[in-house]
C-alpha cells in the first residue's frame, strides 16, 4: 500500500472510488477497527476517513448498525438517462414544452448587451428591479433580492449559509428527486411532509417541526411530481403552524411561478426570521438560461451574495439581460400568460380523461400529474409497451405510496384520452378509485 493510502484522506478517496463505481454492490462499510486492522493503521485514521465520507453525503452512521452507504449514490440523479425507444411519446421529463418556449435566437439579435467587467457588481440592476417588482406584486417583500444559476443553485446556497451537516430538513413527500439528492449529498437529514392537492398537511408539518427541523422547503404551486398547489385556507393553516417556529429556515420553491396556472399563497408570516422565495425561470423562459431570482430576509440574501461574490463572482449579465428582455416585453408577457393557460388546459384535459376511466390522480397546477398505482414498475412497463414513457414514482417517494408522474406540458388534448384509455387497460396495477 502506498503511504498516501494510509492517511484518512487517502482511505476516503479509495473508498469513494469504490462506492461510486457503476457496478458497486457495497451497502455498508466494515467496522472501523476491522478496516484499521486490515490496513494496519490506527482506528482514529479510519474513523476520520469515514467522517470525510459522511461530510460528502456518501455514507451515514446508524449506531450499532454501522456505517451504511447512502442508497441514492448507487444511481445518482445526474447520470445520463438512456432515453426512450423510437416511436414512444416521452411524458417522463418534467420539462416545459420546447415548442412553447420563447425564441432565444431572435431576442439575442434584438438586445444590445452590456457585458460585465470585474468590479461591475454581482447583479444587473434592471433585472433585479424587475424581479423585485414581480415579487412585490405577489405580496412578497423584495427589499433584498439575489440572482442565482437556477433554482437548485439557490436552494443549495441558502441551506449552506444556515445549516450544518446532519441538520434536519422537512420536504414534501413525494418530492423532486433532484432536491432529495441535493440534501443527501450535502449531509442533511430529511423528514417527509405528507401532502394532498392543497399542499403539505398541517398535522404533518406540525409533527416535523416538533422533531426539531432546522429548515422547511415547500413548493407553493406546481409541486413536482404531484401538481399540488397551496389553497388560501391551507396556506393560512400552515402559517399558523409556522408561527410557533419563527426561527426555522423557510424556503418556498416557486419554481414555475410564471406558468403555474394558479395564484401564489405564501406560508411566510411577517415575523418569520429566516426565509426565502425562489423563482426559477426555467419553466417559462427555458431551462438552458439557468437563472433564478430569490427574495428573502436581509441576512439570508446578504450571505448568499457575499459567498457568491467570492466563488462564482456573478451570474452572467448577458443571461440576465436576455431574461430581462424576455420577461419585461409586453408581447412576451402576454405569450407567457397564454403558455400558462395552455399548460392548464392540457393538464385539465388529462385529469378529465382519467376521471372518465375511474382513475384517481392529482394535478391542480404546473406541468405534471401524479397517478397513484398499485405497481409502479408494472404500470410504467405496460405504458411503454403502449407507446408512452412515464416516470416511476420510486425516485420521488420517501414514505408516500407508489405512483407514476406524467408530464402534461406537451401532451396534446387529443392524445390525453388515448393515454387514459391505454392506462385503464392495464387493470389491476392501477388504482381505479376516484379521488
Amino acid at each position: 500500500m502506498k503511504p498516501y493510502e494510509r492517511t484518512a484522506i487517502g482511505i476516503a478517496a479509495s473508498l469513494e472510488r469504490d462506492l461510486l463505481a457503476q457496478d458497486s454492490e457495497t451497502r455498508s462499510l466494515p467496522p472501523v477497527r476491522q478496516l484499521a486492522g486490515s490496513l494496519r493503521v490506527s482506528p482514529a485514521t479510519v474513523a476520520a476517513a469515514y467522517k470525510l465520507l459522511r461530510s460528502r453525503g456518501l455514507v451515514n452512521g446508524q449506531g450499532r448498525q454501522g456505517t451504511r452507504v447512502v442508497a441514492r449514490q448507487t444511481a445518482p440523479l445526474w447520470k445520463a438517462s438512456s432515453g426512450v425507444p423510437a416511436g414512444v411519446r416521452d411524458l417522463s421529463t418534467g420539462d416545459p414544452d420546447p415548442a412553447l418556449l420563447p425564441s432565444l435566437e431572435s431576442t439575442l439579435r434584438s438586445v444590445s448587451f452590456e457585458p460585465a467587467q470585474n468590479g461591475s457588481g454581482v447583479d444587473w440592476a434592471d433585472f433585479v428591479v424587475l424581479a423585485a417588482s414581480e415579487f412585490e406584486a405577489d405580496g412578497i417583500p423584495a427589499s433584498a433580492v439575489a440572482v442565482t444559476n437556477g433554482g437548485s443553485d439557490a436552494i443549495e446556497r441558502i441551506l449552506r449559509e444556515h445549516l450544518r451537516h446532519g441538520d434536519v430538513v422537512a420536504i414534501e413527500d413525494p418530492s423532486f428527486p433532484g432536491l432529495v439528492d441535493l440534501l443527501t449529498v450535502a449531509g442533511y437529514r430529511t423528514v417527509p411532509l405528507a401532502l394532498d392537492d392543497e399542499g403539505p398537511l398541517p398535522d404533518a408539518a406540525d409533527a416535523a417541526l416538533a422533531r426539531g427541523c432546522q429548515a422547511v422547503i415547500v413548493t407553493p404551486r406546481a409541486q413536482n411530481p404531484t401538481g399540488a398547489a397551496l389553497s388560501a385556507q391551507r396556506a393560512a393553516d400552515l402559517r399558523g403552524v409556522l408561527a410557533r417556529h419563527s426561527q426555522v429556515l423557510l424556503i418556498e420553491n416557486d419554481h414555475a411561478a410564471l406558468v403555474a396556472g394558479v395564484p401564489l399563497h405564501s406560508i411566510r408570516n411577517p415575523s418569520h426570521e429566516r426565509w426565502a422565495v425562489v423563482r426559477s425561470l426555467s419553466a417559462s423562459l427555458g431551462p438552458d438560461l439557468r437563472l433564478a431570482v430569490v427574495a428573502g430576509d436581509e441576512v439570508t440574501i446578504a450571505r448568499v451574495r457575499r459567498r457568491q461574490a467570492l466563488g462564482a463572482r456573478w451570474v452572467s449579465h448577458i443571461l440576465q439581460q436576455l431574461a430581462f428582455a424576455l420577461w419585461s416585453d409586453p408581447v412576451s408577457g402576454r405569450r407567457i400568460a397564454r403558455v400558462g393557460e395552455i399548460y392548464a388546459e392540457r393538464r385539465a384535459r388529462l385529469m378529465a380523461s382519467l376521471r372518465d376511466h375511474g382513475i384517481a390522480a392529482q394535478g391542480r397546477s404546473g406541468l405534471n400529474v401524479w397517478i397513484p398505482v398499485r405497481s409502479e414498475d408494472t404500470v410504467a412497463r405496460g405504458l411503454l409497451e403502449s407507446g408512452w414513457a412515464v416516470a416511476s414514482g420510486r425516485r420521488f417517494r420517501i414514505q408516500a405510496g407508489p405512483g407514476v408522474r406524467v408530464t402534461t406540458s406537451a401532451l396534446l388534448p387529443e392524445d390525453a384520452a388515448v393515454f387514459a384509455a391505454d392506462l385503464s387497460r392495464l387493470g389491476g396495477p392501477v388504482r381505479a378509485v376516484l379521488a
